[in-house]
């Protein structure tokens, strides 16, 4: 699944060198945040769980898809003002050292309180429906390039699901796109609902 997302990278984008950002573990430790990625807690959550509205929280995310997006942002091929900006200053070694450190921080914790158990229902019919607990895993949790979903902030899934429907979003290929095309705007808020109170 990584190889494929980032063949297709490398295809659409002539970056044959990113194979190669994925092969090289990070070498520094875990205990202590790394100075360079002081200012991605800041955004996204010291412990893994984002504060921020629509700012995602990046706690256990799989390290292969945070490789990628972080690529994605240097290069100007995915856009938002902050990252962009940031990311520009990252070199290869400084991307996966980033992927490795945000997949050991904690996981996003789901929403508390007491959920609506037909809200619950719907989100869940239409994750399995549209295979999202199929290249998401039945937990959300994510697998190589495909991301961590379960617990992350409703506000931003919503927004993200939003804008892959509309295309306002790409992904390296367009199965999100497509796998909602038939999903109403109900549909994505049950969607965001269900995935942000998965544990």
């Amino acid at each position: 699944m990584v190889l494929a997302a980032l063949r297709w990278v490398v295809r659409r984008f002539s970056a044959w060198w990113l194979v190669a950002l994925t092969m090289a573990p990070p070498a520094i430790g875990w205990a202590e945040t790394p100075e360079k990625f002081v200012p991605c807690l800041a955004c996204h959550g010291k412990e893994g769980t984002s504060h921020t509205e629509k700012v995602p929280a990046l706690g256990a995310q799989q390290s292969a898809y945070t490789l990628i997006q972080l690529f994605m942002f240097r290069e100007g091929l995915r856009v938002a003002d902050p990252m962009n900006e940031f990311a520009k200053g990252l070199n290869d070694s400084d991307l996966r050292l980033a992927a490795g450190f945000l997949a050991k921080l904690p996981p996003p914790k789901p929403v508390e309180g007491e959920a609506d158990p037909a809200r619950i229902e719907r989100g869940h019919a239409l994750a399995e429906t549209y295979r999202c607990l199929f290249c998401h895993r039945p937990d959300l949790s994510g697998q190589e390039s495909v991301p961590r979903l379960s617990g992350q902030r409703e506000d931003y899934l919503l927004k993200t699901l939003r804008d892959y429907k509309s295309g306002a979003r790409r992904g390296y290929e367009g199965t999100m796109a497509e796998a909602l095309q038939p999903v109403d705007d109900s549909g994505l808020v049950d969607l965001a609902y269900f995935i942000s109170r998965t544990r």
